[in-house]
């Protein structure tokens, strides 16, 4: 556990990453974390087991910026900051935070690792530690305990989609996947419009970023498989081969299947548009990857 405050101004926090600043500028490497940190220290978080709708996406190959549809993808980010605390927030067009009341809330989070890009994997939460846990010391996170993070909230709501990874104890990536079910349900929020599992075609790129609303995970391979296409044309019909290069290695809960994302998309021609749809054949909550 790290306490310490999360400041928004002069970033572009989104659904799924805050700026985090720790009391103790040596916790992560106390921790044995390996973080990239800015000059006041402050680390970008990558909130583990949910992912957002993207507000802005810069494939590897390409120099456009690319979005999904604006009333999630903004709609989250503005969520996230409720929860922890922030009202007020003014954005510029860029998306950068100008202001926003207070400048900094207390919170603290619970991590073990960072990603590739640098970034705290952890479960975020507002206001005071728990009474009696020691800054920088080990605390064991229950199912209670997880129902309180920004994480499970955003999940519950129906404001982000469940993405795991196979470091998330197993425990609580079952409560989260039960939690998917309600939102689902009530079609609330993503799942209002969620095309993930029921199949997708794309006619224009201005429909991928304005339109749609599919896993983030998906979105940002189709947009990586676009960008290297310079005519600005949407031709899928070779999406499945680009999947079948990439490296998203999972398995399947609770069949415990190994593969890759490939073998479960499927990129067929639609009879009524001629066009070609895209689906994901398992549930979101059913798929976890391997960390890369």
């Amino acid at each position: 556990m790290i306490t310490g405050t999360y400041r928004v101004v002069g970033a572009s926090p989104d659904g799924d990453s805050v700026r985090f600043y720790p009391h103790d500028p040596q916790a992560f490497r106390r921790a044995g974390i390996t973080v990239k940190a800015n000059r006041a220290g402050g680390v970008q978080l990558r909130l583990d087991a949910i992912d957002a709708l993207e507000t802005h996406y810069t494939p590897p190959h390409g120099s456009r910026e690319w979005h999904q549809r604006g009333e999630f993808g903004r709609g989250t980010a503005d969520a996230l900051l409720h929860e922890l605390g922030f009202t007020d927030v003014t954005r510029d067009a860029r998306g950068t935070v100008t202001a926003a009341t207070p400048t900094q809330t207390d919170g603290y989070i619970l991590t073990r690792f960072a990603d590739k890009y640098g970034r705290a994997v952890a479960m975020a939460f507002a206001g005071a530690a728990p009474s009696g846990a020691t800054d920088g010391g080990p605390l064991f996170l229950d199912v209670d305990g997880l129902h309180r993070s920004v994480n499970h909230r955003l999940l519950a709501a129906g404001w982000v989609y469940p993405t795991f990874y196979s470091k998330l104890y197993v425990d609580l990536r079952a409560d989260l996947a039960a939690t998917t079910a309600a939102p689902r349900r009530a079609a609330s929020g993503i799942w209002k419009l969620d095309a993930t599992t029921s199949g997708f075609t794309v006619a224009s790129r201005d429909q991928l970023t304005d339109d749609l609303v599919i896993l983030p995970k998906l979105f940002r391979r189709l947009a990586e498989y676009l960008a290297l296409d310079e005519t600005g044309g949407v031709d899928l019909a070779g999406f499945g081969d680009f999947l079948a290069a990439g490296d998203d290695r999972l398995f399947t809960v609770p069949a415990g299947q190994a593969t890759t994302l490939d073998t479960l998309v499927t990129v067929r021609t639609d009879r009524a548009t001629g066009q070609e749809k895209v689906t994901l054949t398992v549930a979101p909550e059913h798929l976890v990857f391997l960390e890369g």
